[in-house]
């Protein structure tokens, strides 16, 4: 039987026993049924990973900490994931796919046709709804580390801050270009680093698309089929870890 991963919001190094969430407490308990002395493994988000045994099955469960393990399974190239907001469960799906195909950050956008508007305590429960995405898909797909889920941007404000160089390849779907990525690769070595921008539904605007290319985006092509949102960035981000990272 498949042993369950928990994510702990309590910080693991030196603890014996931890009590969890309300949440995870419920579906140890409520939805797997587990009972007392049943393992599972727990992690914080802080790399690694902790064999536990479950010895108390309440509202509130609590697991004592066994041997520390050190694997991440986390991919040697470092993906951002900068995407414009969709509608309905489109993002939650992109959040869980990237989360699962190994990106490090992801950076929700408000971009010229982003139909989504949030603001105040609205947004501030939807990026804490996303952030449990991500750390439900590291629980299912056996990372250890979360990826960082930060605050909506607007698309000029975050283009600033793309100049640092810290960003070894910063890609811009855009299928209107002839350009595909064994042509963007050729010469250009093996990167460390990543940045894939890709628009909501409607995509990018023609001007959004021409501030990244004046930013030193590449434009990148996916075929001569035009993507849905949430296609798009799983597919790239295939290409990219298959290419320079761990698939």
């Amino acid at each position: 039987m498949r042993v369950p991963r928990i994510y702990s919001h309590e910080p693991l190094a030196g603890q014996n026993e931890v009590e969890l969430d309300e949440g995870a407490s419920r579906h140890l308990v409520k939805v797997l049924r587990l009972q007392v002395g049943r393992p599972l493994v727990l992690f914080d988000g802080r790399g690694g990973e902790y064999s536990a045994e479950l010895v108390e099955a309440g509202k509130r469960a609590r697991v004592r900490l066994g041997d520390f393990h050190g694997d991440n399974r986390e991919s040697p190239l470092a993906l951002t994931l900068a995407i414009g907001i969709s509608r309905g469960d489109r993002f939650d799906w992109v959040v869980q796919k990237a989360t699962e195909l190994g990106v490090a950050r992801i950076q929700p956008l408000f971009t010229e046709r982003c139909e989504v508007k949030l603001k105040g305590e609205r947004l501030e429960k939807k990026v804490a709804h996303w952030r449990q995405v991500a750390v439900s898909a590291c629980e299912q797909c056996a990372r250890n580390r979360v990826p960082d889920v930060a605050t909506p941007q607007k698309f000029a404000s975050y283009l600033e801050q793309t100049d640092s160089g810290d960003t070894d390849l910063k890609l811009v779907l855009h299928h209107r270009t002839d350009k595909h990525l064994r042509e963007l690769g050729a010469g250009q070595g093996w990167p460390a680093s990543a940045l894939l921008l890709v628009g909501p539904e409607g995509g990018l605007s023609a001007a959004e698309i021409d501030a990244a290319l004046a930013r030193d985006f590449k434009p990148l092509r996916l075929g001569p089929r035009v993507l849905r949102t949430e296609t798009a960035p799983v597919a790239a981000l295939s290409v990219l870890q298959y290419q320079w990272g761990d698939l």
